[in-house]
């Protein structure tokens, strides 16, 4: 096992992350500017105000993308997990 093996691995690992992280953090991101948006130009500054959505869009983000999410996650520890005997050889 060398170290490009071990760079790769972790490439790997770090791009499954962001893939499935990434849909719901621009989701709360673009609700959260949304909020803000709101806020300012009402000039309403209840704190809850710009939590609850955002809480609300990543439990029904989490719904639609959850299988997706899923299923990267699975391939990618199935992929760990069958490739083991050369990490440990």
């Amino acid at each position: 096992m060398n170290s490009e093996f071990v760079i790769s691995i972790a490439e790997k690992g770090i791009m499954t992350v962001l893939l499935v992280c990434g849909p719901l953090l621009l989701l709360s991101l673009v609700v959260g500017l949304l909020i803000s948006i709101f806020q300012a130009a009402t000039q309403i500054q209840e704190q809850t105000l710009s939590f609850v959505p955002k809480i609300v869009a990543v439990l029904i983000g989490l719904v639609f993308f959850g299988p997706w999410m899923l299923s990267h996650m699975l391939s990618y520890t199935t992929e760990i997990f069958s490739n083991l005997t050369r990490f440990i050889g």
